[in-house]
């Protein structure tokens, strides 16, 4: 497999996390989504995935362009180690908790959005600052509200077995702290993360230790 990958991007980081999950090898070929106006924006990577985002996955004949749709394939393709519960009520609490940070949250604080608030509105570094972190509480806390106390809620976002939910979780957290938001008032969320930053899977997934990773 080949994984079109930014270091910094949590939606490229969230896929890394999975492939180390289900020990899947694969090869990183990076794009950058600064330099040269934007690598995501060429003819050759637009050719890979129309959208022109980060990441993709190319196995063999096919190529995923979608974080979500690529997790999936994946664990169709690689069932184990599971990343969803086998009870179609724990599927669909793992899901609501994984799409309400890659669907209500993500995208409001994506690059492209915060080169559109600044290059785009005007926005200065605060003010674009602001935004972001705004949004990190909103999105953030509305997780928090759905892990908090839950009797399902355990080590991880689901019980004691990692799962779709806590891939999507950690790159969400290690934005947070990238842009200094203040999680405190996040204590099940900053517990679960810090549990799963323990584990292997996610120590190789992360953003510093990418072969195209900058200081």
């Amino acid at each position: 497999m080949k994984l079109y990958s930014y270091f910094r991007s949590s939606a490229a980081y969230r896929v890394r996390i999975a492939l180390n999950l289900k020990g899947i090898e694969y090869e990183t070929i990076p794009v950058h989504l600064t330099k040269d106006g934007g690598q995501q924006r060429s003819e050759a990577y637009r050719a890979v995935n129309p959208a022109g985002l980060v990441p993709a996955l190319v196995d063999g004949d096919v190529a995923i362009g979608q974080s979500l749709a690529i997790l999936e394939y994946l664990e169709e393709t690689h069932p184990e180690p599971p990343l969803l519960p086998a009870d179609p009520a724990g599927r669909a609490r793992v899901r609501s908790i994984a799409l309400a940070i890659a669907c209500d949250l993500h995208p409001l604080n994506n690059l492209r959005v915060l080169q559109h608030l600044k290059h785009g509105l005007g926005l200065d570094e605060a003010a674009k600052d602001a935004w972001y972190r705004h949004w990190i509480n909103v999105g953030l806390g509305a997780v928090e509200a759905m892990l908090a106390g839950h009797p399902q809620t355990g080590r991880y976002c689901h019980g004691d077995q990692v799962t779709l939910a806590d891939v999507l979780l950690v790159p969400q957290v290690y934005n947070a702290r990238r842009y200094n938001c203040d999680i405190s008032a996040m204590p099940t969320v900053t517990r679960i993360a810090q549990a799963c930053e323990q584990l292997d899977a996610f120590v190789r997934a992360e953003p510093a230790r990418q072969p195209d990773a900058e200081n």
